[in-house]
């Protein structure tokens, strides 16, 4: 059986990208990236800092450039932040350098899962219902037309979507393999 390809996760916040990724990537036993926490990395401060002195536009440029060295490398997982797929040269090379997964979740898991995280600059004095709901409809579009699947992440576990993806994706490789 053929090695899976990069596998990169896009999805709003609070779909659990990075928790997925993480565990995908150890059972594929690949590395895992998260785009945000290379930003910082590389940067030496956190998200919020990068928004309040660059703005939404500056982070964009930062994280188009941590996309582009992390999707040119091979055999990884890679959570990206919500508002990647707004670059069209980020939604490029996601679709050319591997399998691009959507992980989808309705609006009240978002708040629930987005509730107490300060680390959220879009979110921040703001009707965090209202905003996720703006930022669904410019996004979703983006998503869908960047992704090769789509996998619901509500009312499942971690471990649960892990299995779909890792199915889905050897599907995608091989269509007239059965599941095992």
């Amino acid at each position: 059986m053929q090695a899976l390809p990069n596998i990169f996760l896009i999805g709003p916040m609070g779909t659990g990208k990075s928790t997925i990724g993480r565990l995908l990537a150890a059972e594929l036993r690949r590395p895992f990236y998260d785009s945000d926490h290379e930003i910082e990395s590389r940067c030496g401060c956190g998200i919020p800092w990068i928004f309040d002195v660059e703005g939404e536009g500056g982070f964009r440029i930062r994280e188009a450039d941590v996309i582009d060295r992390l999707t040119s490398l091979d055999e990884i997982v890679l959570a990206t932040g919500g508002g990647a797929v707004t670059n069209a040269t980020s939604r490029q090379y996601l679709r050319e350098r591997g399998v691009v997964v959507y992980l989808s979740t309705t609006l009240d898991q978002q708040i629930r899962r987005t509730a107490r995280d300060r680390n959220r600059p879009l979110l921040q004095g703001t009707d965090r219902r209202e905003r996720l709901r703006q930022l669904m409809a410019e996004r979703e579009p983006l998503y869908l037309s960047t992704a090769d699947l789509v996998v619901t992440t509500d009312r499942r576990s971690p471990r649960a979507v892990v299995r779909e993806i890792k199915r889905r994706v050897r599907r995608l490789q091989n269509p007239l393999e059965q599941d095992a």
